[in-house]
């Protein structure tokens, strides 16, 4: 292995702890590696708009890997570096589809949720957590049909997310929507699907933004704690799965280190990367 130049973070559930923000500890480690020449690379689910500010501001971040992995964008110049998108029309036909059930959904576009007043009203209805409706209320532009808004800007889709309030409801779905093929299903949270094009992960997002710099895979290192990073664990030279974490996150990673509330970010990078136990 050699010394490791990139490390990629998720952020909700792994980076935020469970009040969304950083404790001090992980913002001493990471200034750390930063000032070793590290790229330090938030890698979400969320859309560019959607990386606050005490994320942006951290010493080492200049680019991110957005909405799973559809999206590697250089923060610093506002510009995108890749895009692994789904095409209108397909957006179209799974929005169509995704209607027919009494769930809420909003597709990303260039970098913002849309969604329409029928779910950005109601989200209480659609089992949404009260910090999750919070970040939905900043993140989203509400137009007054989503399908419609869609068919007309003619768009390509970044990520469709799904919300259920019945966990039955979402394991219907999901065996649903397998009847559509050209698409990757995941999810960041037990209440969500997240739906993507196949070539929108995480750990191919790390792998193309690794190459962009000229960096190798053996020098990476990424943290997660859900589905939809699995990719990622699989993929960097080290793969570290959060103590709060999904179980096979846990099987699959190469260690696992204390949760989102216990600086378990600091204690990985204090092991691998800055020599102290």
């Amino acid at each position: 292995m050699k010394e490791i130049k990139l490390i990629s973070l998720d952020l909700d559930g792994t980076l935020l702890n469970s009040r969304k923000s950083i404790s001090k500890r992980n913002i001493e480690a990471l200034k750390a590696c930063s000032h070793r020449g590290i790229e330090i690379v938030p890698t979400t689910g969320r859309t560019v708009d959607g990386i606050p500010s005490l994320i942006r501001e951290l010493p080492g971040v200049h680019y991110a890997i957005t909405t799973n992995g559809a999206v590697v964008a250089d923060l610093r110049n506002d510009k995108i570096l890749d895009k692994r998108t789904l095409d209108w029309e397909k957006a179209v036909e799974l929005l169509e589809f995704v209607d027919t059930y009494p769930i809420m959904y909003d597709p990303y576009i260039n970098g913002r949720g849309i969604s329409e007043s029928k779910f950005f009203d109601h989200m209480d209805q659609y089992g949404i957590p009260e910090e999750i409706q919070k970040l939905v209320f900043v993140t989203r532009d509400v137009v007054p049909n989503i399908i419609e808004y869609v068919k007309k800007k003619r768009c390509p889709i970044e990520k469709i997310n799904l919300f259920f309030k019945e966990p039955a409801l979402r394991s219907q779905m999901r065996e649903d929507l397998g009847k559509f093929s050209g698409i990757l299903i995941t999810s960041s949270m037990p209440f969500n699907l997240e739906i993507n094009h196949p070539d929108a992960t995480k750990g191919k997002g790390i792998l193309r933004l690794a190459s962009i710099l000229g960096l190798e895979k053996s020098q990476t290192m990424a943290f997660g704690d859900g589905e939809n990073d699995l990719s990622m664990i699989q993929e960097a030279e080290i793969g570290v799965a959060m103590g709060n974490g999904i179980q096979s996150l846990k099987d699959a990673a190469d260690y696992v280190t204390q949760s989102n509330d216990e600086d378990g970010v600091a204690a990985a990078i204090e092991h691998f990367i800055l020599g102290q136990r």
